[in-house]
């Protein structure tokens, strides 16, 4: 089943539970995700950020959205920090049901001009749309980036933000980072400015760098109006140790040896989180979202040609 985010993201919040947005950079973690969602009867979003969308090209995606609208699971393809119009067009063309549009590091102006213009593109095709506030944090290992020094999102600017973009959802900024953590470094999350930010703004919150957070953390920001977690260091960092122990220790070299260990790692940390979130069986609480018109064009190979 394929559907927007504000789908998705509506029924999570009425029933207090979080979705999973798992990073995927090929095919391999597209299997173990959607893989993982089924056996767990679980909504998921796959995450594609803008380099990962360059390195598997437009085409690849035709592939997903014929995978994902044929599983009886709820599933949003979904476009991570993207920079630019120019890379919210790319994503709409290739059949994303949802976008972010990042100006975190903009003038706070500059960041609602953007994130508005972004806004009215992708609700004129009839996807969704997630903005941020505040900067993400950056353990220095993750291709995502981040910065230095975490910008705490203001509660009362994140209300105003919200009004004057429309957005769907939003990112807010209460500490994380991009990346796995050192083991010298426990972060916080500072739960007072996610409460504040919850009882002022009335749509789904999205929090950034969900790897390596207390779980303890997680599972009350989901309490506090978190809707949306993203993962992607976790789940990479599960695949590739696995891999590199079988390149270390043999000498394969076929795919299909190698990586089946692989995805089975990673499926270990999506299920996990999985669990954490609270989304285990939450598939149940959605009806059959896409319509015949998007059947049509998601057939033809693409959803908004």
């Amino acid at each position: 089943m394929l559907i927007t985010m504000k789908e998705l993201l509506t029924v999570a919040k009425e029933n207090k539970f979080a979705v999973g947005a798992f990073n995927v950079a090929d095919s391999s973690f597209l299997r173990a995700v959607v893989e993982e969602a089924e056996n767990l009867n679980s909504p998921a979003i796959i995450a594609i950020h803008p380099s990962e969308l360059e390195f598997l090209t437009d085409e690849f995606f035709s592939y997903v959205r014929h995978r994902v609208y044929a599983s009886p699971v709820p599933f949003v393809i979904h476009l991570d920090h993207g920079g630019s119009i120019e890379e919210i067009l790319r994503a709409i063309r290739c059949g994303f049901t949802s976008v972010m549009i990042d100006g975190s590091l903009l003038p706070y102006e500059e960041n609602v001009a953007l994130t508005k213009k972004a806004t009215e593109i992708a609700h004129a095709v009839g996807i969704s749309i997630e903005g941020e506030l505040g900067t993400i944090g950056s353990t220095g290992n993750s291709v995502e980036g981040g910065v230095t020094k975490v910008t705490y999102t203001d509660p009362a600017e994140a209300k105003d933000f919200v009004e004057r973009t429309g957005v769907d959802t939003l990112a807010v900024a209460i500490g994380t980072a991009h990346g796995i953590y050192p083991k010298n470094i426990k972060p916080e999350l500072q739960m007072d400015i996610l409460k504040e930010i919850n009882e002022l703004v009335d749509i789904p919150l999205v929090l950034h760098g969900g790897s390596s957070n207390p779980d303890s953390e997680i599972a009350q920001s989901v309490q506090l109006g978190v809707s949306k977690i993203n993962i992607s260091s976790d789940m990479k960092y599960a695949y590739f140790t696995k891999a590199r122990e079988i390149l270390s220790t043999t000498e394969y070299w076929d795919p299909n040896v190698i990586y089946p260990d692989c995805i089975k790692e990673a499926r270990k940390v999506i299920n996990h989180k999985m669990h954490l979130f609270n989304s285990v069986g939450k598939a149940n609480l959605y009806e059959q979202k896409t319509t015949p018109k998007q059947e049509e064009k998601v057939l033809t190979g693409g959803l908004y040609k």
